[in-house]
């Protein structure tokens, strides 16, 4: 079973990398936009020194594995390394097989568009198998652990360095689209991988308790908490059920809701499946 698991993962991952490598290569480096990423500041370090764009992301990709390992320890895994070797791998496969390649859309507008939504879907993928391509991951990660900024502030921050580093090379507009790239760039990531994961905290005041218990538990097969609470205003006491449901399941029980007890006083609130694991382990710890 466990065999089978790191097959699938493996080519799960391989895949993903791949879609990235693809995004990279096709839309990427035609623009010559540095867009959030190792590869879009191998860009801009090609019109430097004498190396290929995937030559550049392998050496970066390494030296920031060493660095990472250094400093924050085995933190990283398998997976990281993974991709991280993979990744200029596929690229420079292309740079052999398509060594005179030019835009596909023959414009760095659409080229960065095409870019931001091809990559999301291996990044998505990679995420959600709680791996990374490395590059830009590894900086994050070390500026958490060192300068203490939040892990998605930290990709802002080091994107926004790649982007502005097209400026040693590029004119205004490529810069302006480097720049832009990446602002969208992490509003579509953040709309693949966290929206997917979306969640609703739904919590059910009623007097027909039971029957709202029984129906998530045995009709929705999900969890459910129930707590005490005590009215502010005449200081009534009454319970509370509070449970995590899916777009699926919130659908299923509104509608329960609707049919049990219209008057049943509902609050909801959209949390990530990240958010929504954290809790569970402060709930198991404490």
């Amino acid at each position: 079973m466990n065999i089978k698991k790191t097959i699938w993962e493996t080519a799960s991952m391989t895949f993903a990398t791949f879609v990235i490598a693809v995004a990279v290569f096709f839309f990427l480096v035609p623009s010559h936009a540095a867009v959030s990423s190792i590869s879009g500041l191998a860009i801009v370090l090609a019109n430097f020194v004498p190396f290929s764009v995937s030559e550049i992301t392998m050496t970066l990709n390494v030296i920031l594995l060493i660095i990472g390992f250094l400093t924050c320890g085995n933190e990283f895994g398998a997976k990281t390394v993974y991709t991280s070797i993979l990744l200029p791998t596929f690229l420079w496969i292309f740079e052999k097989l398509l060594p005179n390649y030019q835009s596909l859309t023959g414009d760095a507008l659409l080229d960065v568009i095409c870019y931001i939504f091809v990559v999301s879907i291996g990044l998505s993928i990679l995420f959600n198998m709680n791996a990374s391509s490395g590059g830009l991951d590894i900086v994050a990660k070390m500026m958490n652990k060192y300068l203490h900024v939040e892990l998605g502030r930290a990709m802002g921050l080091s994107g926004i360095v790649v982007a502005l580093s097209s400026a040693l090379c590029y004119d205004g507009k490529t810069v302006s689209l480097s720049v832009l790239g990446t602002y969208l760039n992490g509003i579509i990531v953040d709309e693949f991988i966290f929206n997917r994961n979306l969640k609703r905290r739904v919590c059910i005041v009623s007097p027909k308790m039971d029957e709202i218990r029984d129906y998530i538990i045995n009709d929705l097969g999900s969890g459910a908490t129930i707590y005490e609470a005590i009215g502010a205003y005449h200081g009534d006491k009454h319970k509370e059920i509070i449970t995590i449901a899916d777009k699926e399941e919130y659908q299923k029980l509104m509608a329960f809701l609707q049919k049990t007890d219209p008057q049943a006083f509902i609050t909801v609130y959209k949390v990530s499946e990240m958010q929504y694991r954290s809790k569970q382990l402060e709930e198991r710890i404490f």
